[in-house]
């Protein structure tokens, strides 16, 4: 294994010192070996947040929500500060006031963490045209075949140091041989932080990992994985994949490939998009169709304007209700052809949500969303949903 390059001093406690470098054995005359793949992900540390705390020096070292702050506020990112105190994203505003009664509430300026993030994805492009944004605040960047530097831990260590002095923020980032581990090593030293897991450390990493951990196991999942007494990445790895499969269906299979440090999955600079949706929580809950339906009118403006600026049309349309006691549901309707116009879409939502009147108990979110794309192409192509925030 050879060494990386030396790295800046900065934040030298961060850093895994094993680089990528990996020399793989040749057997006889077989084919070429297959080339080990240098995949970064670069995690923006409490994003929102951080651009708050960057351009309002009183907000500096306190505990800071982004997110409304009434009554049906909901908080859309926690400061570091905040974080302390048991405050997460898409917490109830009461409850993170709750935890920690000094938390200031900033209302959200969406405008700027875009414009920030495309600061940020400029800087990418600097290094790798293989960039595959996750959302503003985060991306994979494929950078295997490397321009002008010696390792990917030298070029995440770069990013970052220009992230810092171009925007006044900091990422944390990972770096891997594929996708799902170089998530998990963004996450392991944050905030400001960065971590190397190599294909000689990935095996033994994974089978220590908790699955709570696992990217792409949800707390649900989890709670099974345990019920079955699969706690961490060696007991899954223990298990058959008939027996994953049997559980877990059809993510049975990734399960049992990240259990051995194995993951296919390729960046995708160009994903196509699954669904456009938008919600919206309401100050007072909804008790009549007619108010639900005035209510709609802001969502389906939104969700519309969208799909005219990108010229999707869907086939599907999903309307999403949430009650009083915070139970939901949704409806969907799937046509033969696409929704050509707005009035359409207000026409099926409505159809959609009459059944559910009159109320057992009362509405306080309703959300809408679009899927099955006309120009949504191969099936098998990577998806991504884009969540409209009201």
């Amino acid at each position: 294994m050879a060494n990386m390059l030396s790295l800046p001093q900065r934040n030298e406690a961060t850093i895994c010192r094993e680089g990528l470098h990996v020399s793989v054995p040749q057997h006889h005359a077989s084919p070429a070996p297959e080339v080990v793949r240098r995949i970064i992900h670069v995690d923006m540390d409490a994003f929102y947040a951080s651009v708050e705390q960057r351009d309002n020096a009183e907000l500096r070292g306190k505990p800071v929500a982004v997110g409304g702050s009434k009554l049906r506020g909901v908080v859309a990112a926690a400061s570091y500060e905040a974080r302390r105190f048991g405050v997460r994203s898409a917490m109830p505003s009461v409850t993170a006031k709750r935890k920690c009664a000094e938390l200031i509430f900033v209302k959200p300026r969406f405008e700027v963490y875009t414009a920030v993030s495309r600061q940020i994805r400029d800087i990418f492009s600097d290094y790798t045209d293989l960039v595959e944004p996750l959302s503003l605040d985060e991306a994979y960047l494929d950078v295997t075949d490397l321009r002008g530097a010696a390792s990917a831990t030298e070029i995440a260590e770069t990013i970052r140091a220009r992230i810092r002095a171009e925007t006044g923020l900091t990422a944390s980032a990972g770096v891997s041989y594929n996708k799902f581990l170089a998530k998990i090593a963004s996450d392991y030293r944050k905030p400001d932080g960065l971590y190397v897991i190599t294909p000689r450390m990935g095996p033994a990493f994974v089978e220590a990992l908790l699955v709570g951990k696992f990217h792409g196991v949800g707390p649900a999942t989890a709670q099974r994985m345990q019920r079955l007494g699969l706690e961490t990445g060696h007991d899954i790895k223990l298990q058959s994949l008939e027996f994953l499969q049997q559980h877990f269906g059809k993510a049975g299979a990734y399960y049992y490939s990240i259990a051995r440090g194995v993951c296919h999955r390729q960046v995708k600079p160009h994903r196509v998009r699954k669904s456009v949706g938008a919600e919206r929580t309401f100050f007072s809950d909804l008790y009549t169709f007619g108010s639900a339906q005035e209510a709609l009118q802001e969502v389906l403006d939104k969700v519309w304007r969208h799909c005219e600026q990108a010229g999707l049309r869907a086939r599907t349309l999903t309307l999403k209700v949430k009650y009083s006691d915070f139970q939901q549901i949704t409806r969907s309707r799937t046509g033969e052809a696409p929704l050509a116009s707005r009035s359409e879409i207000e026409q099926i939502s409505s159809t959609l949500l009459a059944p559910i009147f009159p109320l057992a108990k009362s509405i306080r979110l309703l959300g809408v969303s679009l899927s099955s794309f006309a120009n949504a192409g191969e099936a098998s192509a990577d998806h991504e949903q884009l969540a409209l925030t009201l």
